[in-house]
């Protein structure tokens, strides 16, 4: 199995224990909640300090936790300024363990947004492959590479 962190597909490979499922599911859990909180700076600590950020169709990748933290932050302060709810929204999560015990994680994320008195809007689907490890004990996101639908 591959560890190479730049690709985006996870290994294949036997299920995991239901334990590292759940582990994953919880770190998403708590991740996405801290970012659709406007908690920037909490969500970015769940980052390594040399993670990689990518999403081609939105942005040039961030290198590092405190760009990703600064890019969080502005993300977080303009969405407060435009009035909008952001949530996100995780499925069809598929975890594969690699030999040096990190993760690689594949999911489908449904980003809405909600104007303040407004209707619900579905402003993007897309395809989140990460590389997680474990620092001290807790999972931190090595890598990350959003895949937008409908970009090429």
């Amino acid at each position: 199995m591959s560890t190479d962190v730049t690709s985006p597909v996870p290994p294949s490979g036997s299920r995991v224990p239901a334990e590292l499922y759940t582990q994953v599911q919880q770190f998403y859990t708590r991740q996405m909640g801290l970012l659709d909180d406007g908690r920037a700076e909490e969500w970015a600590q769940m980052f390594t300090e040399d993670a990689v950020f990518e999403e081609p169709a939105r942005l040039e990748p961030l290198h590092g936790r405190a760009a990703i933290q600064v890019s969080a932050r502005a993300r977080v302060d303009r969405l407060a300024v435009e009035k909008l709810d952001f949530r996100h929204w995780l499925g069809m999560l598929d975890v594969q363990q690699n030999p040096d015990g990190s993760v690689r994680a594949r999911s489908y994320a449904m980003v809405m947004r909600t104007p303040r008195g407004g209707a619900l809007d579905i402003f993007a689907n897309v395809v989140c492959y990460d590389h997680l490890v474990l620092v001290d004990g807790v999972w931190s996101v090595q890598h990350r590479n959003i895949q937008h639908d409908g970009t090429e």
